[in-house]
């Protein structure tokens, strides 16, 4: 009862953002809901100048509701089916995930960048877009404008490879009678999984591969997915290191060690065994459709708390950053692809 009556306001109006937001990425995927609820949240709170009454609830929700997506999203791994079907690309996602975090780390050093926005962009840039950054953001302590910034630079991307690379793959030469390269190119080079999803759904459609490339690119992506355990707990030990040293006593891992993701490790192993027994697939898409709105409310909340000005301001570090990551994947992911014989 006291956790409604101090949260229930700041609920009900992250609800409200995220309805519309939901609707409003099912009519435009290539966008997607997270983006819409940002932008929503921070008109919203443009308008509002008294949010006292509101912001436990819009707290809870940027922080623990974020976190509860990611647990949820275990539900939709399987991990037997990853482990066989991702070995193909399991070369190339390491090395696009080590040049993103690399880009990302040099830039911060050379640029001036903030750490965490820097961590941010190269985690979402590498691994999968905004769900890792909702991963990751927890772990490194980020505040909300810093995942705002991080999400918005990874959107633009998005939005650049949806609509590109269909047209870049047939001039490079990918085969158009397989989806198999252009699959695995588009799992392995865009970010968001909206996106993969809009880009191989186009191939696709271009040249009548029924749903090849598409099951191709979610399967790449979903592998990628897991790179979120290894990324997040390295952070956690690097977090607690840091920490030791700027207050000279040692930090309890416990305190920050982020149990969430073991439960999303949980929630993947569950679903394995469950899916391994027989159990049909599709009784987990309840649960993988309540963390996509989870995740879609969760960044409603972080709109609201998003001073729009000083994004706008301090957003071009981080855009040529996410630029340059972008590059980077994408060369590697067609280099790799070379080497190993698939294009």
């Amino acid at each position: 009862m006291d956790f409604m009556k101090k949260n229930w306001k700041g609920l009900l109006l992250c609800l409200a953002i995220a309805l519309p937001s939901w609707f409003l990425g099912k009519a435009l995927p290539v966008i997607g809901g997270p983006v819409f609820a940002i932008l929503l949240g921070m008109a919203v709170t443009l308008i509002l100048k008294d949010k006292t009454n509101l912001q436990p609830g819009i707290t809870f929700t940027s922080k623990k509701v974020l976190q509860y997506a990611v647990i949820l999203l275990g539900f939709g791994l399987n991990l037997s089916v990853i482990l066989q079907t991702g070995k193909q690309s399991l070369p190339i996602i390491l090395a696009t995930i080590t040049t993103s975090l690399v880009i990302a780390y040099v830039l911060h050093r050379v640029m001036r960048i903030p750490g965490k926005i820097s961590t941010l962009v190269g985690v979402g840039s590498s691994i999968c877009g905004g769900s890792a950054i909702a991963a990751t953001a927890p772990v490194i302590d980020a505040d909300d404008e810093e995942v705002a910034q991080a999400i918005s630079v990874i959107f633009l991307f998005n939005i650049l490879a949806a609509i590109l690379f269909p047209a870049f793959g047939a001039l490079i030469g990918f085969d158009t009678h397989s989806g198999e390269a252009f699959g695995i190119f588009a799992g392995t080079a865009v970010n968001d999984t909206s996106s993969v999803t809009a880009a191989a759904s186009t191939w696709d459609s271009l040249y009548n591969l029924g749903t090849a490339t598409l099951d191709k690119a979610v399967t790449v992506k979903l592998t990628r997915t897991l790179a979120i355990i290894p990324i997040t707990l390295v952070l956690a030990i690097v977090r607690a290191k840091n920490l030791e040293e700027e207050e000279g006593n040692n930090v309890e891992f416990r305190k920050i060690f982020p149990f969430f993701i073991l439960y999303f490790v949980g929630a993947s192993v569950i679903t394995t065994i469950a899916v391994n027994l027989g159990v049909p697939a599709g009784i987990f898409n309840p649960l993988k459709t309540l963390s996509k709105f989870f995740i879609v409310m969760a960044m409603g909340a972080i709109g609201l708390n998003t001073n729009v000005v000083k994004l706008i301001k301090t957003g071009g570090k981080p855009i040529f950053m996410g630029a340059c990551c972008w590059a980077g994947i994408t060369c590697v992911s067609l280099v790799m692809q070379r080497i190993l014989g698939i294009w």
